[in-house]
């Protein structure tokens, strides 16, 4: 598999359907098809990123653009009041299965602490 034939850039390029929440320039949400929670709300990318561990300088923009990102749809789905969790996984041993940079924005739920 090449670095831009995952899945998720499957969906990028409308390849496969998504139930997209939110869509600009550089950035796609759209919901998990395997939620673990009531509300999963994936955040990547458009731009070809395996995963945070790859992430240069030059991303940084784009980094706060993904977290403003999900800030903004917890806004607008009115999931701040309860509170929402944002998850980022890099690599497999952190659970990672999709390699290109994706956010979990994760709520409806309790979450407890530490994760895992």
């Amino acid at each position: 598999m090449s670095n831009q034939d995952t899945i998720f850039h499957k969906i990028i390029r409308k390849e496969i359907p998504a139930d997209i929440v939110f869509e600009d320039d550089e950035v796609l949400a759209f919901r998990d098809i395997q939620p673990v929670s009531p509300t999963h709300i994936l955040v990547i990318p458009k731009k070809t990123l395996p995963s945070l561990r790859e992430a240069s300088d030059e991303d940084t923009a784009l980094l706060g653009r993904l977290l403003r990102t999900c800030s903004q749809i917890a806004k607008d789905l009115g999931l701040d009041a309860d509170g929402y969790r944002v998850v980022v996984n890099a690599g497999e041993g952190a659970g990672q299965s999709v390699f290109q940079l994706h956010l979990h924005l994760l709520a409806g739920r309790s979450f407890s602490w530490p994760p895992g």
